[in-house]
């Protein structure tokens, strides 16, 4: 079994990533380069102009190493391509402005479940060996569009192992919140709105979980290692309450409720109670496993990954957390992960 802090199965591997010049996709592109000796990144993505400025973030030594394909998963053809001679795909290209899906439902099916199936049917034919999909915690009970086609999404790459013949190869999904810092996300924003003199705040009893490039760019690589296939992984990790993530950038700043947007929840999930009875406990993360499976039975799993089931009527809720962070961790993480010049408003 291979372990995350292993990195030698990946020396000399081309690794694709859709998505790649997205917050993530970058965060993942500097870890392999930097952990795996000799292997080749390939950054598949829509706009010439995100990736002309990604490459030039990178040494000239580290461009050798580095492929940019322009392309879009919902173009099949062009995904088979980019895949030729690939050895695992990192699957983070997707439509995920909730309000933005919410008008234009059509073209977040056609990128986010289209897509997904066009990733499954390339990997498959290309000889790919690991495929690690992104998933998010509006999957889990969705009340919005986005959510309901990652979760269209998540249960394709699930089942995509079922299907994989004589095909040497793994589907599996990792699942995670609110990334801190990412693009669109709350800090950055609420960072810059603090010049306005008062920060928009949804609902007071909000809460969201909170986690940094760094880990999810560790449980992609957890996954990617250590999966049989079919299991959807959830980290371990806080929650915030937003109106500590408020203090915690600009105490001095008035706040204006603004009400929650359509298609938003209270408190996030990830692990509902029914998914429960399907999930086993890693000590660092969650998995939820396949209600189908033709190819292990829940002991392998088990077994494999030194795992227990969760107790019997288990949820993993925002809300409901036994892991929060407070307005001074916070502070520390906007430093350590978003901005090291960081300072309080006040």
């Amino acid at each position: 079994m291979m372990h995350s802090g292993n990195f030698d199965s990946l020396n000399g591997a081309r690794i694709l990533i859709t998505g790649g010049t997205g917050s993530l996709g970058k965060k993942l592109t500097r870890v392999l380069l930097d952990a795996a000796s000799d292997s080749v990144v390939v950054v598949f993505s829509r706009d010439e102009f995100k990736q002309f400025e990604m490459r030039s973030t990178f040494s000239p030594d580290d461009q050798k190493r580095l492929r940019f394909f322009i392309g879009d998963v919902r173009d099949a053809d062009r995904l088979r391509r980019a895949m030729v001679g690939v050895d695992y795909v990192i699957h983070a290209a997707a439509l995920k402005q909730v309000d933005t899906a919410e008008y234009n439902p059509g073209e977040c099916i056609k990128t986010n479940v289209d897509g997904a199936e066009n990733v499954i049917e390339a990997a498959l034919v290309s000889g790919v060996k690991g495929v690690v999909a992104l998933s998010t915690d509006k999957a889990c009970a969705p009340i919005n569009l986005y959510g309901a086609t990652k979760l269209v999404s998540d249960k394709l790459f699930v089942a995509a192992n079922n299907i994989k013949g004589e095909h040497e190869i793994r589907f599996s999904v990792v699942r995670y919140g609110n990334v801190m810092g990412s693009r669109g996300s709350v800090i950055p924003f609420f960072v810059k709105q603090r010049e306005q003199g008062f920060l928009p705040i949804t609902h007071t009893e909000m809460t969201r979980f909170n986690i940094s490039l760094d880990e999810g760019a560790a449980l992609v690589l957890f996954a990617l290692h250590n999966h049989l296939g079919g299991e959807i992984f959830i980290p371990k990790i806080p929650s915030y309450k937003i109106l500590d993530v408020a203090e915690a950038v600009a105490p001095s700043c008035e706040l204006r409720n603004v009400g929650i947007r359509p298609g938003e929840k209270l408190h996030e999930e990830m692990i509902t109670a029914t998914d429960s009875l399907d999930t086993i406990d890693l000590g660092k993360y969650y998995a939820i496993l396949p209600s189908v499976s033709f190819n292990y039975v829940r002991e392998d799993y088990l077994k494999h990954h030194h795992a227990v089931y969760v107790p019997e009527g288990f949820a993993y809720n925002s809300g409901t957390n036994t892991e929060w962070d407070t307005v001074e961790s916070l502070r520390e993480k906007i430093r350590t992960f978003v901005d090291p010049e960081f300072k309080v408003d006040g």
